[in-house]
């Protein structure tokens, strides 16, 4: 055995060591009894006593010698077994000595503790009991003890199962027969459980860095002399389209996978020369004809036997070539975006220089790149804000949040407003003179964002001109239909006293001026309702061309001779759907108005064309939508408009001519008639040079048969007498007593009610009596469209006549009732009666 040695063997050689020195001795003790016993023979035989007491001194001498020597020999032996015993016993390993009956001669204690040896229990049947709960275990420490006792040395490693799910615990079991006694065995146990836990660990590792090996992110292979794949991981099988063993196995060569082989190289280089170490790119090619660019660092190793092998790494650089495209196609997107983006960018580093801008930036301020690069930013801004705007920019430098715009104008060739957004910017890029781009010392800058405001000011300022029109027309529109309710009660009873008053009386007069200074109150009221766009309308189908023939000789005398009038008719003109008169009013207002502003002669020009839009115009506070238009030009060559001015040239009362010169309500009526329309004003003009007034009037689609629906004019000494009788409903007291005053002058039974709700208890009490309703349309709790949808409940053949100072289509678009006969305030008693008749005598 390795680190023991048996008995037999130890008395083997201590007898031999002792031999060589002591062995005379050893003779003459074993030699001296047998001697005495002869010589004392002698002795007795010879009967000579002085023999014989020699020979028996000689054989007690003999024996005690032979007694000191196995006293000698017993201690020794003793001495010898005590000290195998105490070598056995401190080894570290289980020690264990079985004679052939399986009795302990010998056990150590690193046994008892290694078996779990209990008192009474046989050792080796400790040993399988701890096997026991290892099926594999128990079977193969069953066979190594057949093995042992058939008398061949045998060993084995063998798991103890732990619990708690611990790991198990390793014994290594050695039987070796002891020879020279028959059955004897020397077990030998050790605890190898740290040796197998290492082992695992070494075992993990290797598995770990092979796996690395084959599946690194980068390709490993070795080749013999003759170019043979000795070695492929698996990673760069992959990118050759197989498995490793397709070419360590195969008959595939290195070359064979390089799409440019060197000529003039041997079998294993990569590169034409060759060399110990090779180093370069080059292509290689799939088994299946994939080529990709590759980076390769190689190794030529010599052994001593004359072979020669390689160690090569390789690199795949396709997903690096990808990604520099990407990369490079990221920075032109960038790039591309920075330069076409619809805003201005401008970089600022920390000194506040401008290092970099787009074009858009550069636009806005009128510059070129090369006069603004490296310029101070605080130099493009207007000096009354330099001062602010830098400490706005510095504060965003310094950490503040940059969270809401600033407002700024810039100083380039135009007035500019602009919103400037800030935001830090670490390394600002600075462009150098040959406009290469080179990143600054460490610092903050800024980036900047110019969003062009001037646009969005003017409209802005236009849609407060909007609606400032828009508030001024509903006030306009309000006091216009309070105003006609009180020139229709002056005008009413001004024709009443007339009826008592003829031309010979001294108060006709009077009363006549009275009437007429209500009917020019009425015609401002018609005036404000027009810019409004609340006057009542008679539309019908016309050819503006003919409009202005008809106006030409009276626009003539209007201008006088010292202004030349020329009218240029456009061919092919469409149709339009107006109102002629208000038309006419409109053209007749423009040329008044042009001709004021040529004092002192000029030329007026009256020009008509097709106007075509496909996309919607802008224009001031208006924007006409695509469509097809029939455009009238009103062009002066008078004084201009001053710009400040403009903005407010269509609101009502506003003048610039001297005072008594005009009412200031003739371009606000334009624009309400034109608007009312569905047509379009547009104004250009400069100072000294003149204006051009141009109106879009939207091309007729539908019937071009005209359509009249003006209401029957007067004839004078018609007679307007009639029977029936009306109920007339008017919250106005002045209007409800003249009107009703002048129909009961005209023959008719009248029923008057202050309000919608009188009016209805009337109609459910005498319904059947009552032929006409006369009804107000703006009434308090129950207005006269309401009333006209109960009555028809009650009585649908009833005849209904709204009276209103709103426009006809306004009370239609706003209360849903289909209006048959409208009379529009302020109207005069032969318009009450004649319209009251018409509509009796039509419904009988």
């Amino acid at each position: 055995m390795d680190d023991s040695t048996s008995l037999s063997d130890t008395a083997r050689n201590t007898a031999n060591r002792a031999a060589p020195s002591g062995g005379v001795l050893m003779l003459v003790q074993y030699c001296m009894a047998p001697a005495g016993l002869l010589v004392l023979a002698a002795g007795l035989l010879l009967d000579r006593e002085e023999i014989g007491w020699a020979g028996a001194v000689l054989a007690a001498a003999g024996v005690a010698l032979l007694i000191g020597r196995s006293i000698a020999v017993v201690r020794r032996s003793a001495r010898i077994g005590a000290l195998l015993g105490g070598a056995l016993e401190g080894m570290p390993a289980g020690q264990l000595v079985c004679d052939g009956a399986d009795e302990v001669v010998f056990v150590n204690a690193a046994f008892r503790e290694l078996s779990g040896w209990r008192r009474g229990e046989r050792p080796l049947d400790a040993l399988a009991r701890q096997f026991s709960d290892d099926p594999d275990s128990a079977r193969e420490f069953r066979r190594l003890r057949e093995r042992v006792r058939a008398g061949a040395a045998a060993s084995a490693e063998l798991a103890i199962p732990a619990l708690d799910n611990h790991p198990p615990e390793w014994r290594k079991v050695q039987g070796q027969p002891v020879p020279g006694f028959a059955g004897s065995v020397h077990w030998r146990v050790e605890d190898i459980t740290a040796r197998r836990e290492l082992e695992h660990v070494m075992l993990r590792e290797q598995a770990k860095l092979a796996d690395f090996m084959e599946h690194a992110p980068v390709g490993f292979f070795s080749v013999d002399q003759n170019g043979q794949f000795l070695f492929v991981n698996a990673t760069l099988a992959q990118w050759l389209e197989a498995f490793p063993g397709d070419l360590t196995d195969g008959e595939a060569r290195l070359h064979n996978i390089l799409a440019a082989p060197p000529r003039s190289a041997a079998p294993y280089d990569l590169f034409d020369h060759g060399g110990g170490e090779q180093r370069g790119e080059l292509t290689m090619v799939g088994l299946r004809g994939r080529r990709f660019q590759v980076a390769v660092a190689q190794s030529v190793v010599r052994a001593d036997d004359g072979t020669i092998h390689t160690r090569s790494v390789v690199r795949d650089l396709s997903p690096e070539r990808e990604w520099q495209e990407a990369l490079r196609q990221s920075e032109q997107r960038f790039q591309r975006f920075f330069e076409d983006a619809p805003i201005g960018i401008a970089l600022v580093d920390e000194t506040g220089q401008l290092t970099e801008c787009n074009e858009a930036f550069l636009s806005l301020i009128g510059s070129e790149a090369g006069s603004v690069i490296n310029r101070p930013m605080a130099d493009l801004i207007v000096p009354a804000e330099r001062e602010a705007v830098s400490a706005r920019l510095k504060s965003v430098q310094g950490g503040a949040d940059p969270a809401h715009p600033l407002e700024v104008r810039l100083s380039g060739g135009r007035e500019l407003t602009a919103q400037l957004y800030a935001r830090r910017l670490a390394n600002p890029v600075r462009t150098d003179g040959r406009g290469e781009a080179e990143r600054t010392a460490i610092g903050v800058g800024l980036i900047l964002h110019f969003i062009d405001m001037t646009e969005r000011k003017s409209l802005e300022a236009q849609f407060a001109q909007s609606q400032k029109m828009q508030a001024v027309g509903q006030l306009a529109g309000g006091v216009a239909h309070d105003f006609n309710n009180l020139l229709t009660a002056m005008i009413g009873f001004c024709d009443l006293l007339l009826l008592r008053h003829k031309p010979g009386d001294q108060s006709f007069s009077d009363i006549m001026q009275i009437k007429q200074n209500a009917n020019r109150a009425a015609n401002l009221v018609r005036q404000l309702l027009a810019f409004s766009r609340q006057q009542t309308l008679q539309p019908r189908v016309i050819n503006v061309t003919d409009v202005l023939a008809e106006l030409a000789n009276l626009l003539r005398r209007l201008i006088g001779e010292n202004i030349e009038l020329k009218m240029i008719h456009g061919r092919d003109l469409g149709l339009v759907k107006v109102d002629q008169n208000q038309l006419e009013q409109v053209i007749i207002n423009l040329v008044v108005n042009a001709r004021d502003a040529m004092a002192g002669g000029g030329k007026l020009t009256v020009n008509t064309t097709n106007y075509v839009v496909t996309q919607p115009e802008r224009r001031e506070h208006e924007t006409v939508p695509p469509g097809s238009y029939v455009s009238i030009d009103v062009i002066d060559t008078g004084c201009g408009i001053a710009r400040e001015n403009l903005q407010r040239i269509f609101e009502p009362f506003y003048t610039t001519k001297e005072v008594g010169s005009g009412t200031g309500l003739g371009l606000s009526t334009v624009y309400g008639i034109v608007r009312q329309t569905g047509g379009f004003v547009l104004v250009d003009s400069a100072v000294g040079e003149g204006t051009t007034f141009t109106i879009l009037l939207p091309h007729h689609q539908g019937d071009l048969r005209p359509v009249d629906t003006a209401e029957p004019r007067e004839r004078r000494g018609s007679d307007l007498t009639g029977t029936g009788t009306i109920l007339l409903v008017e919250d106005e007291d002045a209007v409800r007593v003249f009107s009703a005053r002048a129909l009961r002058n005209k023959g008719y039974q009248v029923l008057e009610a202050k309000n919608g709700e009188a009016a209805l208890q009337q109609i459910e009490t005498n319904g059947a009596s009552i032929d006409l309703l006369i009804t107000d349309v703006v009434m308090p709790q129950m207005d006269g469209p309401t009333l006209a949808r109960h009555v028809r409940k009650l009585r649908p053949e009833m005849r209904v006549i709204f009276i209103s100072g709103y426009a006809e289509d306004r009370l239609g678009e706003i209360d849903g009732v289909e209006v048959a006969h409208f009379l529009p305030k302020p109207f005069s008693l032969k318009q009450l009666a004649s319209k009251v008749k018409e509509v009796i005598r039509d419904a009988r």
